[in-house]
């Protein structure tokens, strides 16, 4: 049971916050204690910076920081440690795709996020992601279809009901392995923690992977365990049966 874990990975939506968009103080205490052991404490999120720096401040975090699925890492000062970018052509064609079918999307640039809406000019920034969030099913699959069929893309979900678009082999698992090359250690001495598609990779990849109660099926299925929910303070769970063995 026991494990040598190092690095402990988490997801922040449906995984370290709960419904209110707050990280409960079992997961703030159970994170602490974590670290106190010696162990770093990562955020890999699809956030953009700007949307999770707050909740990483309030953490007080000493390692690095994984944004954008994986399109970005960042160092605790705040530094931009890697990025990539999505090409400026495949962005636009996603959101003609978008406004083909009338969905709703939205796009991460470099500094920003936009929602329902895009620049007048698109190739005057740099994209990091783009999704779109469709209830149709049957809009929601054929426009995946065409974006698998690309083979330009990574595609993975946040929920049920989105699909996300990153860079060709750019992932959550991609940006730990990198985090993990700057601490000196290994992919199998590191515990993540997730619940949806754009966790998968870095569940599979990882020595402990760890599944919330409220996870797609999927990624329950490729975890090593699975903890409890998000609003039941599920990560702190996690950490307390196998990082400080309790």
């Amino acid at each position: 049971m026991t494990r040598n874990i190092k690095l402990i990975a988490l997801d922040m939506d449906g995984t370290l916050l709960n419904e209110k968009d707050e990280i409960s103080p079992e997961n703030r205490k159970a994170i602490k204690a974590a670290e106190e052991k010696g162990v770093s404490v990562v955020l890999s999120t699809g956030r953009s910076i700007a949307t999770c720096k707050d909740h990483f401040q309030s953490l007080k975090l000493s390692s690095y920081l994984i944004t954008v699925n994986g399109s970005e890492i960042w160092d605790s000062n705040g530094e931009l440690v890697e990025r990539n970018l999505v090409e400026t052509e495949l962005i636009q064609w996603m959101w003609d795709l978008s406004q083909e079918h009338k969905t709703k999307f939205w796009a991460t640039s470099c500094g920003n996020v936009w929602n329902n809406e895009m620049p007048d000019d698109i190739t005057a920034h740099d994209w990091l992601k783009f999704g779109f969030e469709i209830e149709e099913d049957e809009i929601r699959e054929l426009i995946l279809n065409q974006l698998r069929n690309s083979g330009k893309l990574e595609i993975t979900n946040s929920s049920l009901t989105n699909i996300e678009a990153n860079a060709i082999g750019i992932n959550k698992a991609k940006g730990i392995q990198k985090v993990c090359n700057l601490l000196g250690i290994s992919m199998e001495e590191v515990m993540a923690c997730g619940d949806s598609l754009n966790d998968l990779a870095m569940i599979e990849q990882v020595g402990l992977g760890i599944a919330m109660g409220n996870a797609q099926p999927l990624v329950k299925e490729a975890a090593d365990w699975v903890t409890g929910t998000n609003n039941e303070s599920g990560v702190a769970q996690a950490i307390h049966k196998w990082v400080l063995n309790e």
